[in-house]
């Protein structure tokens, strides 16, 4: 038994560890490796968004550049087996569908015709479309006993003029069931028991809850606050978590180790994640759940910048593991970690990942203040000309150059430090989105102080 860890049975006795493969995904011998992480911290689930990571054959353009192969995702199934982790596949049936929806000719399938993240339910095509989606996984994840759906975050959804016309005659919860129910027949039918996530169903009566429980799980998601303490506002409070339960649909429960704290965030914050882990423990007390998942974005959605790369959240993954497992955090908090990540060969890489992310990190975040106060000194210049005289401009150009120049020293190290880990062309697009904005505003800064100071008054 690794140290820090304890015999007793495990609070949440399933525990699931979630990766999010639409942005930095890992190798394909990476991500078998991480597969022995995952046991070693005493998970036992692993839920599975594949996005553009997987090899669809509903439409090849899905496929990433780094798509895994065939061969490749039924080895990794097949290694989660070995190691006593179940593999529960997600695919989008509603929001979030940007990788299937954003492609000439799949117009017609969306809520709005503008934006590709929601699927219009009525439209011909929509549920066989993500029916294919679905089969394409279980075709090389044949024996999953759970499938989960998504579901949440359709922010559109009703917003097309026939699915309008049909809430305002049989309401919302009417119209997520019509589209849902044939998937959660065809998962039924092949005693698969599907999940889906719990916001679009929290104002839903106890008869329509209860109807959907009858098919399918819940999983209540939060990643920040305490469900008996946040504002009545989030979807995730007590409240509603308690009518879902009384209506008697079985819940899960997800918090986050990474992918919470910022859309374009490069390391978790500790502290959060604990927290968010040991408030769903205590939740679990008196409400007993099916099991919790450690949920880890690595973009908040198809279209947004990568976050928060998984080899450098490794303290806050195994500390919500152990929370999980034993309720509370790991002795000696994140010197804990370390030490069992020293004792499974992977303290190294961690560090070196994390250091230079923390440096990258912390070049951005003074490199963006810099940019802000240059931005505000320049309309005092151009409002007021006896101020042009000085030369505070320059030294805080020069230190946003020195930032940006920090932030490239750390490119350096980042890249080095994920190789193998990580493939380079989604370690250069993360350094991308990080780098160049702040090299794009020193260029348009510079010209700009330039001109201002051509024009100021010396005499």
């Amino acid at each position: 038994m690794p140290a820090g860890f304890s015999a007793s049975p495990a609070v949440f006795e399933q525990r699931g560890v979630h990766l999010d493969f639409k942005g930095v995904p890992p190798t394909f011998d990476r991500l078998l490796s991480l597969v022995d992480l995952f046991a070693a911290a005493r998970y036992n689930v692993i839920l599975v968004e594949w996005e553009d990571a997987f090899p669809w054959t509903v439409d090849q353009r899905m496929r990433s550049e780094t798509a895994y192969s065939p061969e490749q995702v039924r080895q990794f199934v097949q290694h989660a087996a070995k190691r006593g982790l179940e593999i529960i596949p997600l695919v989008q049936c509603l929001g979030h569908l940007e990788n299937a929806l954003g492609w000439p000719g799949r117009k017609h399938l969306r809520e709005l015709p503008d934006r590709s993240d929601v699927i219009n339910v009525l439209a011909d095509g929509a549920g066989r479309l993500v029916r294919d989606m679905i089969d394409d996984v279980l075709a090389l994840c044949p024996d999953v006993r759970r499938f989960h759906l998504g579901g949440d975050e359709a922010w559109t959804f009703g917003s097309h003029p026939d699915t309008k016309a049909f809430i305002e005659k049989h309401g919302k919860a009417a119209l997520y069931i019509q589209h849902i129910q044939p998937l959660l027949d065809h998962l039924n039918g092949r005693n698969i028991r599907p999940i889906l996530w719990h916001d679009m169903m929290i104002h839903w009566s106890a008869e329509e809850l209860a109807k959907l429980g009858r098919r399918a799980d819940l999983m209540v998601w939060g990643y920040r606050g305490h469900p008996d303490q946040v504002n009545t506002g989030n979807h995730f409070h007590r409240s509603y978590i308690d009518h879902l339960a009384k209506a008697g649909v079985p819940l899960w429960c997800a918090g986050a180790f990474k992918g919470a704290d910022g859309m374009s965030s490069d390391l978790p914050d500790f502290n959060e994640r604990r927290d968010n882990a040991l408030a769903w423990a205590d939740v679990h007390r008196s409400l007993r759940f099916i099991g919790a998942v450690a949920t880890g974005w690595s973009r908040y959605c198809t279209t947004t910048v990568q976050c928060e790369p998984i080899d450098a959240a490794f303290d806050a993954l195994v500390n919500v593991g152990h929370i999980f497992h034993d309720g509370r955090s790991m002795p000696g908090e994140q010197p804990g970690c370390e030490a069992f990540l020293q004792s499974v060969g992977e303290l190294d890489r961690f560090a070196r990942c994390r250091d230079a992310l923390r440096t990258l990190a912390e070049a951005r975040r003074v490199g963006w203040m810099n940019a802000a106060d240059l931005r505000e000194m320049l309309v005092t210049l151009r409002q007021d000309p006896r101020r042009r005289t000085g030369s505070m401009d320059v030294s805080r150009l020069k230190n946003l150059q020195r930032h940006i120049d920090e932030a490239l020293a750390a490119a350096v190290k980042i890249r080095a430090a994920f190789a193998g880990l990580i493939d380079d062309l989604w370690i250069n697009r993360y350094l991308d989105e990080r780098i160049q904005p702040l090299q794009g505003e020193f260029a348009r800064l510079a010209p700009e102080f330039a001109a201002v100071r051509s024009t100021a008054d010396i005499h």
